[in-house]
């Protein structure tokens, strides 16, 4: 598949620009007495950076400091909280991506955005899907990102690459996703959003 389809599929499959999502999360029925008794969710964003060289792309990922206090050593996309400054989704996404990997806004354009997902933390995040163009340099933030790492795309598109599994969490079942990469566990939130995308990709065929 040339970089070409690769890039048409996504822009295909992610909803436009001008079309943000609104919560609730496309998750939010999984449990719905979360919400029903907690105030509004705070808004986020993350950035899906899909970083093309020459005929390849990938996924570009952090990796979490071990200090951290909340979801220490675990693979995430670049992203965080709606500040008062930031004038939308977007705008939190390159913050964010700036401030933990060091990637300039001027490398990345936005092409649209996943369904919006609500995480048991108490936000609502919005995902932006962005090319990443070749010649950055990566300088991660040390006191929150250990790591800034790539996925090829094909091995994430592979079939069946995401597998599903069941944990107890509150007394009830809840199913997960997650693949593994170089040693590299990616699951939750971060993979959850992938299996959206995924999902809006295979509706295209």
């Amino acid at each position: 598949m040339s970089e070409h389809l690769d890039i048409g599929r996504l822009r295909r499959a992610v909803r436009p620009l001008q079309d943000p999502p609104q919560p609730p999360g496309w998750n939010a029925s999984d449990f719905p007495e979360l919400w029903s008794d907690r105030p509004a969710l705070r808004q986020a964003a993350v950035l899906l950076p899909v970083v093309c060289r020459n005929d390849a792309l990938s996924m570009l990922f952090t990796r979490r400091n071990e200090s951290m206090r909340q979801h220490a050593g675990q693979v995430s996309f670049p992203g965080g909280a709606v500040e008062s400054g930031d004038s939308d989704a977007i705008a939190t996404a390159l913050r964010e991506t700036r401030e933990e990997t060091g990637i300039d806004a001027g490398f990345i354009t936005p092409l649209g955005f996943l369904d919006c997902f609500d995480t048991i933390s108490g936000f609502c995040v919005s995902p932006v899907v962005a090319l990443v163009r070749e010649g950055f340099a990566a300088a991660p933030d040390p006191r929150e990102v250990a790591e800034v790492f790539e996925v090829p795309l094909d091995y994430i598109l592979e079939p069946d690459r995401m597998q599903r599994s069941e944990i107890l969490w509150h007394g009830r079942g809840r199913e997960i996703f997650e693949f593994d990469y170089a040693g590299k566990r990616i699951w939750g939130a971060t993979a959850a959003i992938l299996q959206n995308l995924l999902r809006r990709l295979e509706a295209l065929a």
